[in-house]
């Protein structure tokens, strides 16, 4: 008797269960059926790039995932995701909160993870101050350049030995932020700035593991660490105390005049404005200190993986880096450095600088956003709090727009007939919409100064002569090249 009821609430519970799981009219298509509690989460690949692609043959341009208990959409082709973070941006421009955030104890703070007005005003803040220092002052090309001479001097150090500059790459970009933060650079033997590095290091590659978190919080609190979440909360709260203790050097000695050269200062004089003039305001500390913490990660690991990408390339593709050196030394000369004046004469560097976001596409499926209200898209109803995945990967990989051989290595590709440098719309490495990379026009200064004067100087070369490094790339916070050495030879 016993064992017959167990037979019956068991079939009663699969009875409801799938009543439950019933595909909703009214909601995208979902690849595979999800699993209770868990949803899609076993189903998803190590890698999801080549998943995602199977997916939307198999559902179209719109679907649904159930990552434990959040519905997440999933977005492809360039007119859906412009018609999603764009033309609907005031109900797709929301952020869930990611436990990355949480973990730094200052979650929903800063400009990547906030939300509401509170968003608006540190991103317009954090806008304003970087286009003043792009703009007029300069400061960021000359802060730059300084850095890519540092730079320079520490590749011909290396006198042609092969090596694997990722982590060197990380410690030159990360200096410009320091940089542009606090208006100084490091040694690159400094142990405080290499200890920041290391952390900041650890957040992008623990995120595989500690993903599964954002979607089930619960795990954080089983005994261990299997999923990283006792790790990166160490990382973020020494990263967060080092940052804590350089703005309050800082605060000492807030630089008031009109010639200021760092966004401590400018973000800190900007709220003495407000406050002095009686008018509500988010600026503060603990936003200001999310803000460093957020440029540290953003603005890091996504310009040196870049780099690290573009040289892979060259090694793969010699013509190419021999192509680019020949313009550079027709167009600059052999007598001075190239400068961001440069730009527009280098129409081919760009176009390899281009063709190397499009191809690798670092971050394939952008930053999570969130739907901050109900909301109608390709005659679907997407609920309030539904976690929206824009798979860039859709776009700048669509043979559609880039042709045939849109998965190879071609910058030509943003080359016209008469040798002009083309920008399709469709390029779109930083997103698009409001909650596009704030960070855009600095990593495109620094790409092209790095880029410009290594290629100036320098030929890249392989470890060996018996084959070069494969174009093969590991998952983590951002897409980066399976470790590779390089030699670097001057050309004089």
């Amino acid at each position: 008797m016993e064992l017959t009821t167990w037979i019956v609430a068991l079939l009663v519970f699969l009875v409801i269960y799938l009543w439950l799981q019933r595909p909703d009219p009214r909601l995208p298509p979902s690849p595979v059926r999800p699993l209770p509690v868990v949803g899609h989460l076993f189903s998803m690949a190590r890698d999801t790039r080549p998943q995602f692609r199977e997916w939307r043959k198999q559902c179209g341009d719109i679907y649904s995932l159930y990552m434990g208990q959040y519905l997440v959409v999933v977005l492809n082709g360039y007119d859906l995701i412009k018609e999603a973070l764009v033309k609907k941006a005031d109900a797709f421009s929301g952020r869930p909160q990611f436990f990355v955030d949480t973990a730094t104890t200052l979650g929903g703070k800063g400009v990547i993870f906030s939300n509401g007005t509170l968003w608006k005003e540190q991103r317009s803040v954090s806008l304003s101050i970087l286009r003043a220092f792009g703009m007029g002052k300069n400061i960021l090309a000359e802060k730059i350049q300084e850095e890519v001479g540092c730079y320079m001097d520490a590749l011909a150090d290396l006198k042609g030995k092969p090596t694997d500059i990722r982590i060197i790459t990380n410690i030159s970009t990360s200096n410009i932020i320091c940089s542009l933060l606090l208006g100084q650079r490091f040694d690159y033997d400094d142990t405080k700035f290499q200890d920041l590095i290391h952390k900041l290091g650890t957040l992008v590659e623990e995120q595989e593991m500690v993903s599964a978190i954002n979607f089930l919080p619960w795990l954080e609190k089983l005994p261990g660490d299997f999923f990283k979440a006792k790790k990166i909360s160490r990382s973020c709260i020494a990263i967060i105390d080092m940052l804590n203790s350089v703005l309050k050097e800082k605060k000492r000695n807030v630089n008031d005049s009109n010639d200021v050269c760092n966004l401590i200062d400018a973000y800190l004089i900007e709220r003495n404005k407000k406050i002095q003039a009686g008018l509500s305001t988010t600026l503060d500390d603990q936003n200001l200190l999310k803000i460093m913490f957020d440029l540290f990660g953003a603005g890091t690991e996504t310009t040196s993986t870049t780099i690290y990408w573009c040289l892979l390339y060259m090694l793969n593709y010699p013509e190419v880096q021999e192509k680019v050196s020949d313009e550079i030394k027709y167009k600059v000369g052999t007598d001075r450095v190239p400068t961001i004046q440069d730009k527009t004469q280098l129409n081919y560097l760009n176009a390899v600088i281009m063709e190397t976001q499009r191809l690798a596409s670092i971050v394939p499926l952008s930053l999570t956003h969130m739907c901050s209200e109900e909301v109608t898209l390709k005659d679907y109803t997407l609920p309030k709090g539904t976690w929206i995945i824009p798979n860039l990967d859709s776009v700048l990989h669509e043979k559609a727009t880039w042709g045939e051989d849109a998965m190879s290595f071609r910058p030509e590709r943003f080359i016209d007939n008469d040798g002009k440098l083309k920008n399709p719309e469709q390029f779109i490495p930083f997103s698009i919409g409001r909650r596009a990379c704030l960070g855009e026009s600095l990593a495109k200064m620094e790409l092209f100064l790095f880029l410009s004067n290594m290629f100036q100087r320098f030929q890249f070369l392989p470890p060996n002569p018996y084959g070069v490094p494969p174009l093969a790339y590991k998952t983590s916070a951002v897409v980066i090249p399976q470790a590779y050495a390089v030699r670097v030879v001057d050309r004089k």
